[in-house]
């Protein structure tokens, strides 16, 4: 999916209820027709895990709101179908649990709806023991008959989300019930690593009942039944919207969930320039305040609340696949169809230059957009380097001539392209590519629109080029963002329309494959393949987490896992929810300012997880 971060948020808004959501539904699987039970095979070896390490503080406290922003408010609260690939999408997604996880430190299997699991002899099925406790939120028990119907409304056609269309008929085969808390699910080909594959989610059948053509805007602002440890309470479009802690959540006394979720609220609220949350939170409005960006950490921290001890700051690195940043081209756009002219364009942005003269050498440059799979990834990749006697060369074989104005002209086609981007923040590393390009003959028209603006312009493909990153996960995926059958149409997530059939004969082979040292050795074929199409020009990665919070919020000891790609993450099963609210030391904190006494500056710096060999 597109890649967007929330930051740290404002309160004082009074609340209203959802707005527009379908009639509540009587909580009650009454009226659905009844499942078919098979007959579960004999000798299956059922496994579980309640062993590895907890993960959570035993000093958490419950209680407390915490308060984050976004930058926009979403286009919809749907999780699929057109306009739901935004940033908000996470939050929503998080509190829906799987059926099961990985540790964040062990990356063992562990529960979360489903308490044990099995495999089958054929490499391709999964047996789950469903957890008899779990419930929705709207107190419905979760049984079997929900997973059956995930099948069914991802394959459907009314939730107009052909990812999820292909995905659940390509590569799930079936769901099968053998009794309401046990479950098969099964692939339709033997994979590596099955478990990241048939975990999958429920979907309660019981809220959607029927699938229609009005799916779309039927359910767009529906507050769905989850699973988690909280549930959309409030909204008001344009503002903000709150999340309840489920006081008596069904698995908050699970190994893996005890002392987790510890707020009772958390309240994001729409503040669309970063330079305004900065300043809500200097004033105790803001809870938390993402300082990865340089100017924040070495300049803007020499502020008295932070001076005085009001706001403390962390620098955690973590260990995680890199969200591939960068510029993505639109190949359907004329001016890129030759590919010399793409090479050209990579080698004329001088991505170094922006990370040692405007990110103060803080960020690393990112060789290409799988970077950090381990074996998946080929280390051996570097991203194009600025040089302009290369794009001299490139663009004099492929028939271009310099123009009076130094720009690049083919005929009536003058090398200048527009670059959409979101943020305010991005300006500056934005100006100086476009004064180094200018250098080298190429003109680049900088555009802002808000995040939610940008998704939606580049996911109907309307861009030249987007300032943007797509999202990583545990394994790199390909189809979505590669392969010709998602180009050349809006709301998929193949943004620069490529449309190669070699490279989609490759992943087609990858997504095939039975045998992990094929996926492996195909995962780096295609990886240079992208390479040698240059529709990607890499940005930077940023390997760590950098913040600052008010004194207040407290972490755990260990402060976070080698995954936590955010600390004061709220919801996020695998490794959020790990932080809480110390009222005492706010009411401390509080007093203390009133009285403009202080307390001493903290700064940590937790490198444990940084890895050995830093990146290029």
């Amino acid at each position: 999916m597109l890649f967007f971060c929330l930051s740290g948020g404002l309160p004082g808004c009074s609340s209203d209820k959802p707005q527009n959501a379908p009639p509540p539904q009587p909580p009650s699987n009454k009226g659905l027709a009844p499942l078919v039970y098979q007959t579960l095979p004999d000798n299956i070896q059922w496994l579980t895990n309640n062993t590895d390490p907890v993960f959570a503080s035993d000093n958490a406290q419950k209680g407390g709101i915490f308060r984050g922003a976004i930058m926009s408010f979403p286009m919809t609260f749907r999780v699929v179908g057109p306009d739901s690939n935004g940033s908000f999408r996470s939050a929503i997604l998080d509190n829906q649990l799987s059926l099961i996880n990985l540790h964040p430190v062990s990356r063992n299997i562990i529960p979360e709806l489903a308490t044990h699991w099995a495999y089958a002899p054929d490499k391709k099925t999964m047996y789950f023991k469903l957890d008899t406790d779990a419930l929705w939120s709207d107190g419905v028990p979760v049984t079997a008959r929900d997973y059956v119907y995930t099948l069914t409304f991802m394959r459907s056609e009314h939730i107009v989300a052909p990812w999820y269309n292909d995905y659940y008929t390509r590569e799930i085969e079936s769901v099968t019930a053998f009794d309401d808390y046990t479950i098969a699910v099964k692939s339709t080909k033997a994979v590596p690593d099955l478990y990241l594959k048939l975990g999958i989610s429920p979907t309660p059948e019981h809220f959607f009942r029927t699938l229609e053509d009005d799916f779309v805007s039927r359910f767009n602002w529906a507050v769905v039944p989850n699973t988690g440890a909280y549930q959309i309470s409030d909204f008001k479009k344009g503002r903000f919207i709150r999340f309840s802690r489920k006081k008596q959540w069904w698995a908050k006394d699970r190994r893996y969930f005890k002392n987790r979720f510890n707020v009772d609220s958390v309240l994001f609220t729409v503040i669309r320039d970063f330079n305004m949350q900065w300043e809500y939170f200097k004033k105790g409005r803001l809870d938390t305040f993402g300082m990865v960006l340089p100017k924040f950490w070495h300049q803007k921290s020499d502020t008295p609340v932070i001076n005085k001890g009001y706001v403390e700051r962390i620098w955690f690195f973590n260990d995680l696949g890199q969200p591939s940043r960068g510029m993505w081209l639109n190949l359907d756009r004329p001016i890129f169809r030759d590919i010399r002219v793409r090479q050209a364009f990579a080698h004329a942005m001088n991505m170094d230059k922006v990370i040692k003269q405007v990110l103060r050498g803080d960020y690393f440059r990112l060789p290409q957009a799988f970077y950090g799979y381990g074996e998946y990834t080929d280390y051996t990749i570097k991203a194009r380097r600025y040089d302009i006697s290369k794009v001299e060369t490139l663009m004099t074989q492929a028939g271009w001539q310099r123009g009076a104005d130094g720009i690049w002209h083919k005929g009536s086609m003058r090398f200048s392209v527009t670059v959409t981007y979101s943020l305010e923040e991005y300006m500056p590393r934005l100006a100086v590519l476009k004064e180094e390009a200018c250098k080298a003959g190429i003109d680049l028209e900088l555009e802002r629109l808000d995040p939610t603006a940008i998704v939606k312009k580049t996911l109907e493909k309307k861009h030249d080029v987007a300032w943007v990153g797509l999202g990583a996960g545990l394994r790199p995926s390909f189809w979505q963002g590669w392969h010709s059958a998602n180009a050349h149409k809006p709301q998929t997530n193949n943004i620069t329309n490529t449309d190669d059939p070699e490279l989609d004969k490759l992943i087609d082979q990858y997504r095939d494959s039975l045998d992990e040292q094929e996926r492996i050795n195909l995962s780096i074929t295609i990886q240079n393949k992208i390479h040698d199409i240059c529709a990607y020009v890499p940005s930077y990665m940023v390997p760590y987490v950098r913040l600052a919070y008010w004194r207040w919020m407290r972490l755990p000891k260990f402060h976070g896992t080698p995954v936590s790609n955010s600390l004061f993450d709220p919801f996020a099963s695998d490794t959020g929810g790990l932080f809480w609210v110390d009222a005492n030391i706010r009411q401390q904190t509080l007093a203390a300012e009133k009285e403009g006494e202080g307390f001493a500056p903290v700064t940590i710096i937790d490198d444990k997880y940084k890895r050995k060999a830093g990146p290029e």
